[in-house]
């Protein structure tokens, strides 16, 4: 997928923003999420700038800019996010609280990017076959959003920038049955009706 989205992820009952191209996640997010339960468990609060200054750190950041180009971008103003590297994150967050380890961990392994890239791929493949199967080239913009919605709907999604692994991966599944189901269907509401029947 060429476009960039933001994906949220829940941690500690805070959002999560990780970027699906570069795979940067938001440290002021992560650090927002870890003071809130610092401030609860009567802990000081993290400092990002602090961190980033730190000996360790910079040591830490200068290996990893020399292995992997640039690894933390701030941004300017207070409201900017600062975004960091995978592995910058973990280790940001073994600071703010090593019981952030586990999940984190687990967010590193997961497919969420990588279905959020595969779906939004496999959309495309779907438009091109729903063209092939539209009899109005004007209505073709209203037939892809309404599939599209009608997918969402049926995938219990609200957004899909918060949607799981698992809903992204079935969005993919039923956008490449459609796309193969209109090589054999004429009717576009029994391809679609019939991909999201196979992909429940």
């Amino acid at each position: 997928m060429e476009t960039e989205v933001i994906m949220k992820r829940e941690l500690f009952g805070q959002l999560i923003s990780q970027k699906s191209k570069s795979e940067f996640f938001s440290a002021t997010d992560l650090v927002r999420a870890g003071n809130k339960w610092r401030i609860a468990n009567e802990l000081s609060s993290f400092n990002l700038s602090q961190y980033l200054k730190g000996a360790k750190a910079m040591e830490f950041i200068g290996e990893m800019e020399t292995k992997y180009g640039r690894c933390v971008i701030s941004g300017r103003g207070s409201t900017a996010s600062t975004w960091v590297h995978p592995l910058i994150f973990i280790d940001i967050a073994l600071a703010i609280n090593p019981k952030l380890k586990i999940e984190v961990y687990e967010w590193l392994f997961d497919n969420l990017i990588r279905f959020r890239n595969d779906s939004g791929d496999s959309y495309k493949g779907m438009a091109a076959a729903l063209y092939t199967r539209c009899s109005n080239t004007r209505e073709f913009q209203n037939l892809v959003q309404n599939t599209a919605n009608f997918i969402k709907h049926s995938v219990g999604v609200v957004d899909w920038n918060m949607a799981t692994e698992k809903q992204l991966r079935q969005r993919d599944l039923i956008h490449n049955s459609i796309r193969l189901l209109c090589r054999v269907l004429k009717d576009v509401d029994s391809i679609v009706r019939i991909a999201i029947e196979e992909n429940k």
